[in-house]
């Protein structure tokens, strides 16, 4: 009885895989180009798989037929499959290299991929069937400047606009490119503050000049500030190093001579960049006037769609306890990371804005209750050289001599900055 179980159950595996052998090796019949346009259909309404599935079985008949090959590759891109769908491209255009349909999608699929080399090998190949064509020299351009050298880029990018200038999308990419290749830049930022009593208006000056390197950002920076009919200077170098992708540091060395600035101040911050288009750091800030304050701080940032929120607290030990000061940004960016509408809302008193000189008196000003709201817009000219803003705000300050009572601050600044190469 267990000897014939036994082999009912061999006969049955044994059925279902051969069976399984044939529904593998399945050929197609019927209308290729009926089945095509059904799979397409299938694509473009989100049943990706059934649509490759149709697709591969239309050419175990017909291999050779093109467009169902290119369309196959084309939603393996889609997907994310960038292998397989270079694999598909590549027999195609084995087969057709005067498909120029097909070599564009094919170094679209390598820059998708992050692949930028293999773009650009696609590229100067489609290039020797189809010389000095607009659209692939764009690519080009895109794979040059994707594999870090935008000179060469901007060089292809003239080649389009020689042949079409009024080529409005050329156009557009030859300003980005001249603004990535203007690795220096000047700019002047002024601020004043007005008191609704007790103090005359301070003036707030600043003077920089940056460059932009292979190893990250340096700025070097001249601090002038008027108050208390007195006028000071200080001097600052911020500097923002790449440590590897997806992360970077701050870090920042300042000096004066004068009452009105810290006698020293230097601060360091690390950023990580995290999926989902968050961002975190951590760091500190170290003023030293009579004694060294230290600020902890760090931040959380989010990119979603032309928008970033952004959230910065500050913890301020003391003697007293630990003071505690918030501030929130928003930004709703425009046709660029230059050109943007910001608004900013901070609780408790925050050492990005000192108001006051700490000499002498750290524990007392760092504790003052303090709300503030400020508001920005910043733009670009046409050719990105020029940047300029306009910044208004308000405070309500608790007053450092007169603890309980509070003044208004009203502020209003100005910046320009000019970037070439």
């Amino acid at each position: 009885m267990n000897a014939t179980k036994g082999f009912k159950w061999i006969f049955i595996l044994t059925f279902l895989s051969v069976f399984q052998s044939f529904g593998q090796q399945k050929v197609f019949e019927g209308d290729p180009d009926t089945a095509f346009k059904n799979a397409r259909e299938l694509a473009f309404n989100n049943q990706r798989k059934q649509a490759q599935d149709t697709l591969l079985l239309i050419l175990t008949k017909y291999p050779d037929y093109h467009d169902i090959r290119s369309f196959l590759a084309s939603t393996y891109s889609w997907d994310g499959k960038y292998k397989k769908a270079k694999a598909e491209f590549s027999y195609v255009l084995e087969k057709d290299p005067k498909r120029k349909t097909d070599w564009i999608a094919a170094i679209n699929n390598e820059l998708w991929a992050d692949t930028p080399f293999s773009a650009l090998e696609l590229a100067d190949n489609a290039l020797k069937y189809f010389p000095s064509d607009g659209e692939i020299l764009y690519l080009k351009a895109t794979a040059q400047e994707n594999s870090n050298n935008p000179e060469e880029a901007l060089r292809t990018i003239q080649l389009v606009l020689d042949q079409n200038p009024n080529d409005q999308k050329a156009l557009d990419y030859k300003k980005k490119l001249n603004t990535t290749l203007s690795y220096n830049s000047i700019g002047i930022k002024s601020l004043v503050d007005f008191y609704s009593e007790t103090f005359d208006p301070m003036q707030y000056y600043t003077l920089n000049y940056g460059r932009q390197t292979k190893y990250g950002s340096i700025a070097a920076k001249m601090n002038f500030r008027r108050s208390f009919n007195k006028n000071g200077v200080q001097f600052e170098v911020d500097m923002y190093p790449k440590i590897t992708k997806g992360l970077y540091a701050y870090v920042n060395v300042g000096f004066a001579n004068t009452f009105l600035f810290p006698d020293v101040r230097y601060g360091a911050e690390l950023y990580k960049s995290l999926p989902k288009s968050f961002e975190i750091s951590l760091g500190f800030r170290a003023l030293k006037y009579n004694t060294t304050t230290t600020i902890y701080t760090g931040s959380v940032g989010w990119y979603t769609g032309n928008s970033y929120w952004n959230f910065r607290p500050y913890l301020t030990p003391g003697d007293s306890g630990t003071s505690k000061s918030g501030v929130i940004n928003y930004r709703k960016y425009r046709s660029d990371a230059d050109n943007y509408f910001s608004v900013s809302l901070g609780m408790g008193f925050s050492p990005e804005f000192e108001r006051y000189s700490l000499e002498g008196n750290e524990d007392a000003i760092i504790d003052l209750k303090s709300q503030k709201l400020n508001a920005g817009y910043y733009f670009t000219s046409s050719n990105k050289q020029n940047a300029w803003g306009a910044l208004v705000g308000v405070a309500h300050q608790e007053i450092s001599f007169k603890p309980g009572s509070y003044f208004w601050i009203y502020s209003v600044g100005l910046n320009w900055e000019l970037k070439f190469r």
